[in-house]
Parts: C-alpha cells; sequence; structure tokens
C-alpha cells in the first residue's frame, strides 16, 4: 500500500466534507472521490480507481461506502479508513435523524426540498463529468477490445435507466466474459434471505441492507420496503416514501435511509443500531479485504475481471446522470443551477464548490 498520503486529520478534513456535501447518491460521490483521489491529490493512478470502483461495486452493501472507506484506507491506513469512513456517514446520519421527526406525520419543508433540487441539478454535472473521465481511461483499447468496453458500457447504462437494480448483473456478466475470453473459465455466485420481527427484526433488516443487499443506494428500498411497511407497521406508505426521500435530501450514502426505519422503530438508540448494523459489514469487507487487493488486481484472473466490469460501471454511472436528469429541470431555475455548474468544472472550480453553489442556490429558492 505504501507510505500514508496524509494524517487523520487530513483524512477528517477531506471525508467530512464529503460526509458534508455529498448530496447525488452513489454516483455523486464516486466522482468526488474520483476527483479527489486522482485528479487534486494523485494519491490513485487513474487505473488504480476505476479496479477500486468496479470491485466495491460487486460488494454487497453500499458500495460508494466502500469505496470511501477504500480510499481512505490508501491515504492513512487501516484506521485512516476507519476515520475516513465515519466523516462520511455520520455527517448525513445526524441530519438524518433531526430531520425525522420534523417529516415522519409532517408536511413537507419547502426550503428542505429547494436544498435537494438545486444538489440534484449540480450534481447531475459531476456525474457526468465523472463519467466523461472515466471513459477516458479506456481510450487506449483498440479493435474487438474497443468493441467489448462499449458494449459493456452500454448494456450498463441501458440497464441502470430501466430497471437499476439488475445493473450487477451486468457488472457480473461483463466481468465473466472477458475472464472466459482470456482464461476460457468463468465462476459466479449470489445470494438472498427474509425477515422477522421487532428489535431483532430491526437488526435482521439493517442487517440485509448492509451485508446482504448488492449494489447499494436506491437497491435497498425494495428490499426494506416489505418488512418495514407490511411486515413490522413501523412506517405506513407515506411514511416510507417520507423516508425514501430523506436518504435522498441529506448527503452521505444512501443507505442512510435505514437510519429513518431504526428511529420509526424505537427513537433515536433504534437508528444509532440500525445504522452500526448496516454499515458495520462495509467497514468489516473493505479493511479486512483491502491488504489483497493490490496483488490480485495483478493477477490474470482478477485483472480480466475488472477490465470486464469496469467499462460496465463506467455505463452505470452515466445512466444514473440520465436517470436524474428529469428531477433536474423540474423547476424554472434548475437549469441555471446546471449551466453554472459546468462553467464552474470547466474552469476547474472542483465537484465539492459545484455541489455547494446548487445547495445554496436551492436553499434561497426554497425560501423564495
Amino acid at each position: 500500500m505504501g507510505a500514508p498520503k496524509t494524517d487523520l486529520r487530513g483524512v477528517l478534513r477531506r471525508w467530512g466534507r464529503l460526509g458534508v456535501l455529498g448530496f447525488g447518491g452513489p454516483q455523486a460521490h464516486t466522482a468526488l472521490l474520483r476527483e479527489m483521489m486522482v485528479q487534486r491529490e494523485g494519491w490513485m493512478s487513474p487505473e488504480e480507481f476505476q479496479d477500486a470502483v468496479a470491485a466495491t461495486s460487486l460488494l454487497p452493501g453500499p458500495a460508494s461506502t466502500q469505496l470511501a472507506i477504500y480510499c481512505a484506507r490508501v491515504a492513512d491506513g487501516t484506521i485512516g479508513g476507519i476515520v475516513g469512513g465515519l466523516a462520511f456517514i455520520l455527517p448525513g446520519f445526524v441530519l438524518i435523524v433531526a430531520l425525522s421527526a420534523l417529516f415522519l406525520g409532517h408536511s413537507e419543508n419547502a426550503v428542505l426540498l429547494g436544498a435537494a433540487a438545486g444538489a440534484v441539478a449540480a450534481a447531475v454535472v459531476v456525474i457526468a463529468a465523472a463519467g466523461v473521465g472515466f471513459a477516458r481511461g479506456y481510450s487506449s483499447r483498440r479493435g474487438f477490445a474497443l468493441v467489448r468496453t462499449v458494449a459493456y458500457a452500454l448494456a450498463a447504462g441501458v440497464v441502470t435507466l430501466t430497471s437499476g437494480p439488475w445493473v450487477l448483473a451486468v457488472l457480473l456478466g461483463a466481468g465473466v466474459i472477458e475472464l472466459a475470453l482470456r482464461l476460457r473459465a468463468a465462476p459466479a455466485m449470489l445470494a438472498v434471505v427474509a425477515a422477522h420481527a421487532s428489535v431483532p427484526g430491526l437488526v435482521w433488516v439493517a442487517f440485509k441492507v448492509g451485508a446482504l443487499s448488492f449494489g447499494g443506494g436506491l437497491v435497498i428500498i425494495p428490499l426494506m420496503q416489505h418488512d418495514v411497511v407490511s411486515a413490522h407497521h413501523w412506517l405506513t406508505e407515506k411514511q416510507f416514501a417520507d423516508a425514501v426521500a430523506l436518504g435522498q435530501l441529506t448527503p452521505g450514502p444512501v443507505v442512510l435511509t435505514v437510519a429513518v426505519v431504526g428511529y420509526a422503530a424505537a427513537g433515536v438508540w433504534g437508528a444509532t443500531l440500525a445504522a452500526t448494523v448496516a454499515f458495520l459489514p462495509s467497514f468489516l469487507f473493505v479493511l479486512l479485504g483491502a491488504g489483497r487487493f493490490e496483488e490480485l488486481r495483478h493477477r490474470p484472473g482478477p485483472r480480466a475481471f475488472l477490465d470486464g466490469a469496469g467499462p460496465a460501471a463506467v455505463g452505470a454511472i452515466f445512466g444514473a446522470a440520465l436517470l436524474l436528469a428529469p428531477q433536474a429541470f423540474s423547476t424554472w431555475w434548475q437549469p441555471i443551477v446546471i449551466v453554472v455548474a459546468v462553467v464552474m468544472l470547466v474552469r476547474g472550480r472542483g465537484s465539492f464548490a459545484a455541489l455547494a453553489m446548487g445547495l445554496v442556490v436551492g436553499l434561497v429558492a426554497g425560501i423564495a
């Protein structure tokens, strides 16, 4: 892994900023991490980062959280990974628990909705720009390899737009095809489980979200809905929709939606328990396995698999930008945010600045 790139204060500052301004979901988080790790700090090469994205996308649980933990580990070892992961998660957790009491059973807040609309408009630009950056990493491929790369990306983009949870199958399929073409071999496995009641029920729901759900992000919504609404009756359909909205309104990982469920089931203690159970597997998966990742990515088999899964991940990023696009044109002022965000990125102001601008414009629009 090499010498630490920064100290714990540096990790806390950088990943804390990501936790505060990380609006827009997993693809926006990936874009922000790439800008920091590859472009601004130079702590990872484009290829290393692309491989990390492909690998964490295939792990169960929230992919962007696992990517954030992995990048923090690259920056300052195992302790850095823990500190960075917590700094990424905790700002959104505190905010979503505070908002749970406000939103559950109450009317929507125009200021918060305006802030979310502004952040989403800026996030579309940030995500699309990240997709372009990733795509450049595969521009050197030629011939049939280039054809396969484009096919993997297009397939993942289309599936992201039409049936999001199945994008994992495309990533796995692309990796297996590439592996089979190079090594004449192809492994693949997946597993799913069901649930029961009360605090053990809450722990089980949170564990499924964090350790048994592949794809992370919005994939957790159908996974939770039956247990939360029908089986345990912790939330009504309307309240569950509000919980999903809160997960998208707040910065940090969308999986923080599980904290709203925990709050509904058992107050602040329930929210803390649910978030802890949901995110602990991500820390364990990454911190226990990261030491072998660098070695594995240079072996022929894993290398071939990542060469297939990587372009598929790029396609999924572009698909996510297109999926968010309608939400970025729902008010008259959001196109202005998009234009300003594009200008800011072209002039090198950075993704964090673009997202902060969108948030501020949205807050002002919500107040007005």
